[in-house]
């Protein structure tokens, strides 16, 4: 056994069939242009390549500093710094988020009809914080899903009230007031639904700190750990390593969506989406997974108490239950079947049910198809960069969950 298999008792050997999988299944067809895989289990790293290219149109190969979009991969990162703000007492999990936003107690729940016939009631009670965390608050994401269009008469009202337009400038108080006026599309904490709950809590970071939610990233989580790369724009002088995002076309070829040279992300945003805004590299995600895999502490630096972290990643859903007896809607970064969700992560809670090993751990991704997950049980960190949009099109983490499972050896 070689030296960095005692470390991580991961067979190296057997971890290399993550480079011969990616380059035979994905890049030498071209289904992606390039990708980056970072592995670390007992705090030592175990693999880590970057493959293929990040734009192909310039001819430009992966750097190992390359910078991504990680879209809803902030989620996680947005949720930690929420409950920072738990953990200094500013609110309980059960509160009503109306505390804070006092419009928020006018809402009203949808029935049936649209328009002027449309059927509302009352809250049977207020929404929550938990329930802002945990994607049960009775929100949507407007239709405003990649390759989603109008679902629900709910949705029409978020394109009405145009609630977090991409070229919106609305303040986190008109965003939050603003969806005081939408109809809930569930009673509070009976369903879950991909939504706008996670930019609400972005939103709940600014309005009970006082500080700016991006000054309160850099702050209070990026700086104490590293992550020196991760912001909602890529500065100028780290264009060169900015990669190129892509989708595959009819044709099965991949077509640039975002290039690098034009991006909107080239410049500050109007409105901090703490739900999908942000871009970053793997080695800063890896130092969040790893600070998360620590119970809430990296290189000195405490973000999160280690209780806190555990609770954030137990099954908050009504009754204990899975996603395929609450879930809402088709489109999330996760499978249903024998998967929970806490406070900002999903999570496996049965290995038979979800047909894959890693029960206990917990994960999101990105609409570009980055993945990672923490396995507390396994002492494991695992994170997946690449850019090709939509997240659905591969199972890259079953896949890689298949390999990096089977190479466990203590």
């Amino acid at each position: 056994m070689d030296a960095q298999s005692q470390w991580t008792g991961l067979d190296a050997a057997r971890l290399e069939r993550i480079t011969e999988h990616l380059e035979r299944n994905y890049i030498a067809p071209g289904k992606i242009a390039g990708c980056q895989v970072a592995v670390a289990r007992h705090g030592h790293l175990a693999y880590q390549r970057s493959l293929g290219s990040m734009d192909l149109e310039r001819n430009r190969p992966m750097r190992d500093d390359a910078i991504f979009r990680i879209y809803s991969m902030t989620k996680p990162i947005t949720s930690v710094a929420l409950m920072t703000l738990y953990e200094q007492g500013y609110f309980q999990l059960n509160d009503p988020v109306s505390r804070v936003v006092p419009s928020w107690k006018n809402h009203r729940v949808w029935v049936s009809g649209e328009g002027e016939g449309m059927v509302t009631e009352a809250p049977t009670r207020p929404i929550t914080f938990r329930d802002v965390l945990a994607h049960t608050a009775g929100l949507t994401y407007g239709g405003g899903l990649p390759g989603v269009g109008l679902q629900h008469p709910i949705d029409k009202i978020y394109r009405e009230l145009k609630i977090r337009s991409l070229d919106g400038r609305d303040t986190m108080a008109e965003f939050m007031d603003k969806l005081g006026r939408v109809p809930l599309r569930y009673q509070p904490g009976t369903a879950w639904m991909y939504s706008l709950a996670t930019d609400v809590c972005g939103a709940l970071v600014e309005l009970i700190s006082g500080k700016p939610f991006a000054q309160y990233l850099e702050e209070v989580i990026f700086q104490p750990l590293g992550m020196k790369d991760t912001a909602f724009q890529v500065a100028p002088e780290k264009l060169d390593r900015f990669c190129a995002n892509y989708q595959r076309g009819p044709d099965k070829k991949l077509k640039v969506i975002d290039d690098p040279e034009t991006s909107p992300f080239r410049h500050e945003p109007g409105f901090k989406s703490g739900g999908g805004g942000l871009t970053g590299t793997t080695a800063d995600y890896l130092r969040f997974c790893e600070m998360l895999r620590r119970g809430g502490e990296l290189d000195g630096a405490r973000i999160l108490g280690p209780r806190t972290v555990a609770m954030m990643h137990m099954n908050h859903l009504p009754g204990g239950k899975q996603l395929t007896e609450l879930a809402i809607g088709g489109f999330s970064e996760t499978a249903y079947d024998g998967v929970g969700f806490g406070l900002g992560f999903a999570s496996s809670l049965d290995e038979v049910a979800a047909g894959g090993l890693g029960a206990g751990d917990f994960y999101w991704g990105g609409a570009a198809s980055t993945i990672f997950w923490v396995d507390p049980k396994e002492d494991l960190s695992v994170v997946f960069m690449t850019q090709l949009m939509p997240s659905g099109t591969f199972n890259f983490r079953g896949q890689l969950k298949s390999i990096v499972y089977s190479s466990i050896i203590d």
